[in-house]
């Protein structure tokens, strides 16, 4: 008994082994090299002077005039550091439009790097970076769409999220994480519904599913393809590690295409050591997406990015 469970249990390794590809020495070093500059970048990006860590504010638009600006008397309310009065958000059905207050626009607010005049400013769901951009002083602000609601997402480069950034913190990297998958193309794609951490939700097209196995077990999950324009595919995760070490709610990793594109069996490099906090892991101000139920999976991922909060 004791020697039938031995070589089921050599079998299970062999098998766990011979689907994880081995790294040749100058490889890994090659790989280790690319994955700390690729770590060195991330945290970069989040440190921009308009990069998540500087979101200092969502402000959920009502029905009719929103003024914002500094003063007490504005619906929406910046930090002191912003003019009293800037102007106003006007909500009407799906539409927003900027107007003046009595005084007209400070001197140095600008609209998509324009002086500000009275205009529409188009807002497409869940493509922020479409929005054209309100900037002045320190102040970098945009209208998001989620679902039927608008918002005012107020990014501010001295936020004390930013100035207080203390540094991420990493799984030691290792190459038992990165796996190849198979690519199972979705001929035509499927679509999936993505839930956010504020109750939102919205529709995502998904190309496929990438089939691995990892510690024994067989996975299949999908990702969403953001932008047709990007040849990048967007996987959004949860494992158990999130109960203890990782952020509760998900993790992202972002990969380039399939081997053969996505319209056709192929191959595709799954690095978990380049999972990566959502935005949400850092400031409050966040609307991210939740992993989809194909993308919950019941085994540490022990690789990749730890949680920024304790």
């Amino acid at each position: 008994m004791f020697a039938g469970r031995l070589i089921f249990r050599l079998a299970i390794c062999f098998f766990v082994l011979v689907t994880v590809p081995v790294l040749s020495v100058s490889d890994q070093t090659n790989w280790r090299k690319e994955l700390l500059a690729w770590r060195a970048q991330h945290a970069a990006e989040l440190q921009k002077p308009d990069g998540w860590l500087s979101l200092a504010g969502l402000e959920w638009l009502q029905p009719g005039d929103n003024s914002f600006g500094s003063a007490s008397d504005n619906r929406i309310r910046l930090s002191a550091s912003a003019p009293p009065h800037l102007g106003i958000l006007h909500l009407e059905k799906d539409a927003v439009t900027l107007a003046p207050l009595a005084g007209g626009f400070p001197q140095d607010f600008l609209v998509g790097g324009k002086p500000a005049e009275p205009q529409p400013l188009p807002v497409d769901a869940n493509q922020d970076k479409l929005s054209p951009r309100l900037t002045i002083g320190t102040f970098t602000m945009y209208v998001i769409r989620r679902g039927a609601r608008f918002a005012l997402r107020i990014k501010d480069s001295h936020s004390a999220t930013l100035m207080n950034f203390h540094g991420l913190s990493w799984f030691p990297p290792n190459p038992r994480y990165r796996v190849t998958a198979r690519w199972i193309p979705f001929v035509p794609p499927k679509t999936v519904t993505l839930v956010t951490v504020i109750g939102t939700s919205y529709e995502q097209p998904v190309p496929g599913a990438a089939a691995f196995t990892l510690g024994g077990i067989a996975f299949q999950i999908v990702p969403v393809l953001e932008d047709p324009k990007e040849a990048k595919l967007f996987f959004i995760l949860r494992d158990t590690t999130s109960a203890s070490t990782t952020y509760k709610a998900c993790r992202f990793l972002y990969t380039g295409f399939p081997t053969n594109g996505l319209a056709k069996p192929g191959k595709l490099v799954l690095d978990f050591n380049h999972l990566e906090n959502p935005p949400c892991a850092y400031t409050p101000y966040s609307t991210c997406p939740l992993p989809p139920e194909n993308n919950r999976l019941p085994i540490a991922l022990s690789a990749g990015e730890k949680r920024y909060h304790d």
